[in-house]
C-alpha cells in the first residue's frame, strides 16, 4: 500500500470505480495492527487501488470527511464516499467490506 496526498487520493476516487483511502497515525497502537490487516486484504486485492495517510499531514481530508477517529478506511463506488470504517475487526471483515462494494 503507497502513501497517498490528496490529490492522489482525489484521482483514485474519481478515475476507478471503487477505491479506498486509510488514515492513521504513526503512534496509534491500533493503527499498527490495522495496517497490518490491510496489508493482507491489498495482498487479496491486488486490482483494488487503496493508499494510506498520516492524518497528521492531510488534515484537509479530515475536514472533508468528518473522520472521528483513526484508524479509518475510507471507501468510494463511483467516486463518492460509500462508507467510513473505524473498526477494523478482522481481515476477513475488512475483506468483505470491500468485496461487497466491489460487487
Amino acid at each position: 500500500m503507497e502513501e497517498w496526498n490528496h490529490k492522489d487520493w482525489t484521482k483514485a476516487k474519481n478515475t476507478n470505480k471503487v477505491s479506498a483511502y486509510y488514515l492513521y497515525t504513526p503512534m496509534c497502537g491500533t493503527c499498527q495492527l490495522a495496517s497490518k490487516m490491510l496489508e493482507v486484504v491489498t495482498a487479496a486485492m491486488p486490482e483494488l487501488p487503496i493508499g494510506k495517510a498520516n492524518l497528521n499531514y492531510v488534515q484537509e481530508i479530515a475536514s472533508l470527511y468528518e473522520v472521528e477517529s483513526v484508524p479509518c478506511l475510507l471507501i468510494t463506488e463511483n467516486g463518492k464516499l460509500k462508507e467510513k470504517v473505524y473498526a477494523f475487526h478482522s481481515v476477513p471483515y475488512i475483506y468483505e467490506k470491500l468485496k461487497i462494494v466491489d460487487g
